[in-house]
């Protein structure tokens, strides 16, 4: 009986310590991904959804325990950048959502109401386009996919091996580039009408030097982004959405 029981906890320390190991990779994925890694969830609630997430990509993860002390110090550290380089790839498109609002609130003067609505301070466009594309990713299944995405990493991340310098960087780059172009290709209609805007009034001021055309041009413009917005933000939102769950399908390409 005791030496069932000595194998039972045995066992079950080293289930512990693989969980352990795949929390490693997990914990920044959850504390960074869209939705379940913002700044307005609790610390409390995040550590919860770490550990459930932990607790469903590990039966699938090829993990090893070390046994000496430097190959365990370079586990820890691997893959905790294997983590933060697949959380950093998530929040990318988050930064983009956010571009893009701040993109079309500066361009319809609509920057400055409520602003400080969130957590993270931006104007009111990037707001509701920021929650409305979360929540639109969380209802289709978003945890899911990233299950799915971080059961794939260990094909092209190796458990336990530092990603190559180079291809991270480049890789980086590419994610960068990426949100920029995304969050002006969501934020282009607003640039456009503003442009067209702001010459149609220029031209009406030289025309009519005596009309006060701000007074007559300031509500047209914020009428304008408000219009816009309700008629673009949900191709704006598919269009992202779709985007993401490309990246989640293959976000190392190929």
């Amino acid at each position: 009986m005791t030496g069932e029981l000595t194998r039972l906890i045995e066992a079950l320390a080293q289930e512990g310590l693989a969980l352990a190991l795949v929390f490693l990779r997990v914990g920044p994925v959850m504390a960074l991904m869209p939705g379940f890694g913002e700044s307005a969830i609790p610390m409390r609630v995040k550590l919860g959804l770490g550990l459930a997430m932990t607790l469903i990509v590990g039966p699938a993860a090829p993990t090893a325990w070390p046994d000496e002390r430097a190959a365990m110090a370079t586990v820890f550290l691997a893959e905790t950048v294997n983590g933060l380089a697949l959380g950093i790839g998530l929040r990318s498109f988050v930064l983009a959502l956010q571009i893009a609002g701040t993109i079309a609130a500066q361009a319809t003067s609509l920057s400055q109401i409520l602003g400080n609505a969130g957590a993270e301070p931006m104007p009111a466009i990037g707001q509701t386009l920021t929650m409305a594309g979360l929540c639109l990713a969380v209802m289709s299944g978003l945890h899911v996919e990233v299950a799915i995405y971080l059961i794939g990493s260990y094909d092209y991340l190796p458990f336990a091996r530092y990603p190559g310098a180079g291809d991270l960087l480049d890789w980086g780059s590419t994610l960068l580039a990426r949100a920029f172009s995304l969050a002006f290709t969501l934020g282009a209609v607003f640039l456009i009408i503003s442009m067209l805007y702001n010459l149609t009034l220029g031209v009406i001021n030289r025309a009519m030097p005596q009309l006060m055309v701000a007074f007559v041009g300031a509500p047209a413009i914020t009428m304008a982004g408000i219009a816009l917005l309700y008629l673009f933000a949900i191709t704006a939102i598919t269009v992202w959405h779709e985007t993401l769950r490309g990246f989640l399908a293959a976000p190392f390409g190929g």
